[in-house]
Parts: structure tokens; sequence; C-alpha cells
């Protein structure tokens, strides 16, 4: 028998040590819900579920981003809404003044109101805006670069109108050979260029590389030019997604009077009135289409909000198998280590008492 080292006391004292450090483990996992409190407890399990809640996150706020896209083209949508209204107004005003029952007095008195009109849609395009950002005044539609080596060349390939909506915010340059025309687009990645026929003289051409539609005048089939012409595309940008360029442009066009091509409407002639009418109906139609651009834009974010919705909740499921406890296991385990403390509490005090026995043989 020895006295100077308990053997067992030893043991029991480290089998208690290891039983309570895995109740108090098991208790703060059961206290917290989670399986993973701290790196120590699963280093790679940890990383990967701090990966997974970045991107949860992410689309969280993506999910949040789309839904204020939707307002802002709802508030868009609202205000074309009401221009749509004032140009129904004015196109009955000019059907009313081609009227051969109303003189040139009343034919005036009817531009009057014309007049009011216009101005209203100017305001609606000027004062439209969502987080002080104007929407309707083209800052987030295209440009065409004004310049005379520029005016020179849209003479030339007979280019009539610029569409941008879709495209990529940026500088698009464009240049003309004979019944060709060449659009270019330098970005980060590199230069992107498309060649469209135009020898046929088509009246639309999409350039569907980059979401820029070009009208050109009926019939005209584009010369050779010298010098380009750049085309700023604006738009407003939505992060849809958990990562860097994971987003959706939109593009409005200018929806003041001048750019509607409703700001030369004269009633107060029966002649007038006639050309009005053609006028204000082309004007109509570039509004139904903004609008339904909008619409359609509104209907892919919502779409979009349903499959980040989803993929959230996927990703959330996954990273709770992780990181989460499994309360019934968990609860198991804490009620056989606190069982297992006790026992070797109560056997390390028996352990104590061996080496009482050396005392028998001193007697």
């Amino acid at each position: 028998m020895i006295i100077n080292h308990n053997i067992a006391a030893l043991n029991t004292h480290r089998q208690l040590n290891v039983n309570t450090g895995n109740t108090n483990k098991a208790i703060e996992k059961l206290s917290s819900g989670l399986r993973i409190n701290r790196a120590g407890d699963d280093a790679a399990g940890l990383a990967i579920s701090e990966k997974m809640r970045g991107q949860i996150r992410g689309l969280d706020m993506a999910s949040k981003n789309a839904q204020d896209g939707i307002s802002l083209i709802q508030t868009a949508e609202g205000a074309l809404s009401e221009t749509h209204s004032i140009l129904q107004r004015m196109r009955e005003l000019a059907v009313q003044a081609g009227n051969d029952t109303n003189n040139d007095t009343d034919r005036a008195e009817l531009q009057k109101e014309v007049v009011q009109l216009k101005s209203e849609i100017d305001r609606i395009s000027t004062d439209t805006e969502f987080n002080t950002k104007k929407l309707l005044n083209g800052s987030l539609g295209g440009a065409v670069d004004q310049s005379a080596t520029a005016s020179s060349v849209l003479a030339k390939t007979g280019v009539a109108d610029v569409s941008t909506s879709g495209a990529k915010a940026g500088t698009y340059t464009i240049a003309a050979t004979a019944g060709k025309l060449t659009m270019s687009f330098t970005d980060a990645s590199g230069t992107k260029t498309q060649t469209i026929d135009n020898a046929a003289g088509a009246q639309e051409l999409n350039f569907s590389n980059f979401g820029i539609t070009i009208k050109t005048n009926a019939g005209y089939a584009a010369d050779a030019a010298t010098g380009t012409v750049e085309i700023t595309a604006g738009s407003a940008t939505f992060q849809i997604g958990a990562n860097k360029d994971q987003v959706v442009d939109l593009s409005i066009g200018d929806m003041s009077a001048a750019a509607l091509g409703a700001n030369t409407v004269d009633i107060s002639t029966k002649a007038g009135a006639g050309t009005a009418i053609t006028t204000i109906q082309s004007a109509i139609d570039k509004v139904s289409t903004q609008r339904a651009s909008l619409g359609a834009y509104q209907n892919r974010l919502e779409h979009t909000i349903n499959n980040l919705n989803t993929s959230s909740e996927n990703l959330t499921a996954a990273e709770s198998r992780i990181r989460d406890t499994d309360m019934a296991k968990e609860m198991m385990n804490q009620t056989k280590n606190s069982i297992l403390a006790q026992a070797a509490q109560a056997m390390l005090a028996q352990a104590n008492q061996q080496p009482q026995g050396v005392l028998q043989l001193l007697r």
C-alpha cells in the first residue's frame, strides 16, 4: 500500500473534471440553442456557417432592395398614368378642335387648355422623384451626343431615335460604313462590338448584345460616315443578389412634352388640330411603351423576390443543420454527463478514504 500517490483518486478526479466539462458544454449548447458557440466547438463548421450567414443576410437585403425597386417603379408608373390621362385629354381636345362647329376663337380657347396640359406634363417629368432621385426627366434614360460631328454622322446613318431601355449604364459608340452600323462598348472586361446590316433601310435595328434599339428613317440605308456618335445609357441599378455584379439596370426615358413630341401641339387651327391628333397619338404610344416596360420590370422583380426568399430559406436550413443544437440529443448528453459527474464525485470520496487503511497497520 502507498500513500504518497493515490492513483485511484487521481483517475477519479480526472474523470470528474471531464464529465463536469462535458456537462457544462451541454448546458451551454442547451441554453444558447447553438451547437457551435466558439471556433473550438467545430472550426470547419464555424467557417462554413459564417459564410452561409453572410449569404443569407445578403439575400434578405437583396429582397428588400428588389422591393424598394418595385416601389420606385410604381412611383414612376403612377406618374405616367397621369401623363397618359393628360395626353388622352389633349387628343380629345384636338378631335373637338377639328370639328367645323368650332371657329378659330373657340379653337384658341381650347388651345389654352392644351398649353396648360403640356406644362403639367413637363412638371410631372421634372418633379416626379423617389428618394430625391428624378425618374422621368431623362436622367435614367439614354442620351445621344449632340455635337456638330455627331449630328453629321446621325444624318448620314439615318438614325431617328435611340432607345437604351435594358442597356448597361455607360457610353456606347456607333460608327457607320456603307450600309452597316457598328456599335461598341468598353468596360472592365474589354471591348464588345456588334455590327448590323442597314443596307435595306430597316426601320428598327436591335443591338441585342447591348439592349439598345435604334430607329432609322424609313427606307434609309446608312452611308459611310466619318467620326462616331456616343450614346450614353443612364439607368437605376438595383442590387438584387448577395454578391458583386448581381444587379439589374432600369432605364426610364425622358417623359417631358418635348421628348414625347407633344410640345409643338397647336389646335388653334383646323389643320393644326388634324396634325395634333397624330402627334398626340404618337406621344400616347411612347408613354404606353414606357409603362409596359416598367410593368415588365416590376413583374421580373416580383419573381426575383420569390427566388431570393426561397434561396434564403433553403440556405438558412443548411446553416441551421451545421450550427444549431439537436436539443433532444444534447439533453441526453447533458443527463449522461451529469450522472457520470455525480458518480465520479461519489467515487472520489471513496478513493480518498483508501489511504486511511494504512492507519490500521500502525495500531
